[in-house]
């Protein structure tokens, strides 16, 4: 199993003008732990679950250009872009950006959205879910197409590019991996099953279900079920009152039993050092007790 990092708050100690300085320890810390990713939100706002709305909130990609200089080997991704919020060969050109800066250590994360008033708020287009899930699989679709060795015009219903050009070319091969956020079973799981390297779910008692229908899609797709990396985001007690390592490695051991591979640990008080602490702690453990197995990094 291989154990990840999402920075999901950057209210930290300091104000904004330490928000620069802290981010760049975290990565630091976190390559040299042995993590092996490290992700941010792609929102705009912050989102309801995790505070108010208007406290801050980085530019995802930005985030993670500025991660990257800090690192040298962790892998970097968001959790997850709303495909609507991009055009597709902006975010083609945006992650494969990533990608050559980092030296291959880019991931795509994508998602269909969700936070309608986000968008209202700084003029984004949001349309119906049925048509963001559209808009989701043709991204999905044209990633692929673009990341291929020589992408032709491509023509969809919502976007078409006449000369889906990449220069330069992503160095992950045969292009960095795409991980598909969600857990709705009639579309989002079906899209990871025709088109992702790897799902990202909740920490929740369905996961096993989930699962189940993730194969059953594979099944139908004639997709290798063992072809995706199976992900799980979860607040684990690692830190805070009660938390400790063996709680969270014991945790880790249990998803591991379910098929989970990769654990995206949130913690809301990584800037604290000690919480890198325990995370490094928690990687070693983790490393002796089950087997990393197969990864797309």
């Amino acid at each position: 199993m291989r154990i990840g990092l999402t920075v999901t708050s950057f209210t930290w100690p300091g104000g904004p003008e330490a928000i620069g300085p802290t981010l760049g320890r975290v990565a630091r810390d976190a390559d040299e732990a042995g993590l092996a990713s490290l992700w941010v939100m792609d929102h705009f706002w912050q989102i309801p679950m995790n505070g108010a709305e208007d406290e801050p909130m980085l530019e995802g990609y930005s985030a993670l250009a500025f991660a990257a200089a800090h690192t040298r080997r962790i892998r970097l991704g968001t959790l997850v872009t709303a495909a609507v919020h991009r055009y597709p060969g902006v975010l083609l050109k945006t992650v494969t950006t990533l990608d050559v800066l980092s030296g291959g250590r880019a991931w795509l994360g994508v998602g269909a959205g969700w936070y309608d008033a986000e968008a209202a708020g700084l003029g984004i287009p949001f349309p119906p879910v049925a048509e963001r899930f559209e808009r989701l699989e043709e991204t999905l679709r044209l990633v692929r197409h673009a990341w291929s060795a020589q992408p032709r015009p491509f023509e969809g219903r919502h976007y078409a590019l006449r000369r889906p050009l990449i220069s330069p070319a992503p160095l992950t091969a045969p292009r960095p991996p795409i991980l598909v956020g969600g857990s709705g079973e009639r579309k989002t799981l079906r899209l990871v099953a025709k088109y992702a390297d790897a799902c990202n779910l909740f920490d929740t008692p369905e996961i096993p279900h989930k699962l189940t229908v993730l194969r059953e899609h594979c099944e139908r797709e004639e997709r290798p079920y063992e072809e995706i990396e199976k992900t799980v985001v979860a607040r684990l007690p690692l830190t805070g009152p009660g938390g400790s390592v063996d709680q969270c490695a014991d945790r880790c051991e249990e998803l591991a039993a379910h098929g989970i591979e990769h654990v995206i640990l949130s913690l809301p008080d990584i800037h604290d050092p000690r919480a890198m602490e325990r995370l490094a702690e928690l990687v070693a453990r983790v490393s002796r007790m089950i087997p990393a197995g197969r990864s797309l990094a």
